[in-house]
């Protein structure tokens, strides 16, 4: 669980995606942190507290007289010993009264009194949204040290489509989790690969694999987290870009080396996930082939490009890490393609533990020798990965024999 142990308090004020603000408390339960629910007066004419109560387990406090704490000062103890505060949904009017100090209510209050850093969510029409007023408070929040996160950009419950939609709940979860993740890539730029290629046979055939693209995007999302800008190279997969990370589309193998190689030289880190196809076809089919042709195809294969050997033959090219994935002997193989292709990481694991699912068990093979990971999820073991990587980049501070 992403979030285990953590305290955060969820705000909530007066708009239509305060109903999105108790699917937000459910998803960072599930993350194993604790909520707690500050509301608006406006907020409860959307959402019960009731409804927040049932699904954190906690008491609700909505009023700035509450007498369920005994020193009667809940704007100040409900931010004491909390890691993170969030205003999900935050309205114009809302951002206006942070903006300005104003302390009217008992969020308002909280946020003002807090003891934790604050993340802001923004949700309203899109007009106000642009309004110079409300840009100018977004602007001071941000140099106040406010995180803010969104608005998204779609179809208002108004029925306008524009910029000021709050984030999914999901989305702000991600925001959350990058936030409490130690930035061990702080400044770095990484260019990975992920998913199958995809070889043609003719204008509707060809030939692929069962990669699901599921560990390289886990990848992309855990180095985003840790700090670094993120570019992903994707093969043709259906799952969502990771948040935050710039997604390129490819389909063959050719396609994702001339992606990769126009990029590397300017990376600090290259992470090869892809499943790319060993082989394409010589000649490809300008037209469907028919059974009618006279049999069966002749199909000539050609050699790929090695993408993650063509990437770390690049003179000071980046850091570069590799995947192996294997039917049996894994060790053998992981440490044999490390040294052939020149590279400092290999993370193997055998197709049969985790090939195209959700979890998976790694094993990251470097000059130290071998290092196995628990198994977990993908996400968990993608973490992982980048901590480790994150420490065989850092300098090595060797003492001074003449001290």
């Amino acid at each position: 669980m992403e979030l285990h142990g953590k305290r955060i308090l969820l705000g909530v004020t007066g708009g239509i995606a305060a109903y999105k603000a108790a699917e937000l408390a459910r998803a960072f339960i599930r993350q194993g942190a604790s909520v707690h629910v500050a509301m608006t007066e406006a907020a409860t004419h959307f959402v019960g507290p009731v409804t927040f109560q049932a699904l954190t387990g906690q008491a609700v406090y909505c009023e700035q007289w509450d007498t369920r704490m005994p020193n009667n000062m809940a704007h100040i103890d409900l931010t004491r010993n909390v890691d993170l505060a969030l205003v999900a949904p935050a309205t114009a009017d809302f951002i206006a009264k942070m903006a300005n100090g104003i302390a009217d209510d008992l969020l308002s209050s909280l946020i003002l009194a807090r003891d934790c850093p604050l993340m802001v969510a923004p949700a309203m029409n899109k007009q106000m949204w642009h309004a110079a007023p409300t840009q100018r408070n977004v602007a001071q929040l941000r140099a106040d040290g406010v995180a803010i996160v969104g608005p998204g950009v779609g179809e208002q419950a108004c029925g306008e489509v524009g910029a000021g939609r709050m984030l999914e709940p999901e989305e702000i979860l991600d925001e959350v989790i990058a936030f409490f993740t130690p930035k061990v890539l702080a400044g770095k730029t990484v260019l990975m690969t992920a998913g199958p290629t995809f070889e043609a046979i003719d204008p509707v055939r060809g030939i692929t694999n069962l990669s699901s693209g599921r560990m390289g995007y886990a990848v992309a999302t855990a180095a985003r987290r840790a700090g670094a800008a993120v570019t992903l190279v994707s093969g043709p997969v259906s799952l969502p870009t990771p948040a935050g990370v710039e997604r390129i589309d490819v389909q063959s193998a050719l396609d994702m080396q001339a992606a990769v190689m126009a990029r590397a030289a300017t990376a600090d880190i290259f992470i090869g996930v892809a499943a790319v196809a060993d082989y394409r076809v010589a000649d490809v089919a300008a037209h469907k082939l028919k059974k009618d042709d006279g049999g069966p195809p002749s199909i000539q294969l050609i050699e790929n490009p090695d993408i993650l050997a063509g990437v770390a033959a690049l003179p000071e090219g980046p850091f570069c890490v590799g995947f192996a994935a294997e039917s049996r002997n894994l060790e053998e193989y992981a440490q044999n393609k490390r040294r052939k292709k020149n590279v400092p990481l290999i993370a193997g694991n055998l197709i049969q533990e985790g090939f195209g699912g959700d979890d998976n068990r790694l094993v990251l093979f470097d000059e130290d020798g071998t290092h196995p990971l628990a198994p977990a999820s993908k996400s968990v073991l993608a973490r992982q990965l980048i901590e480790h990587l994150a420490g065989l980049m850092r300098p090595v501070t060797r003492p001074n024999p003449r001290n």
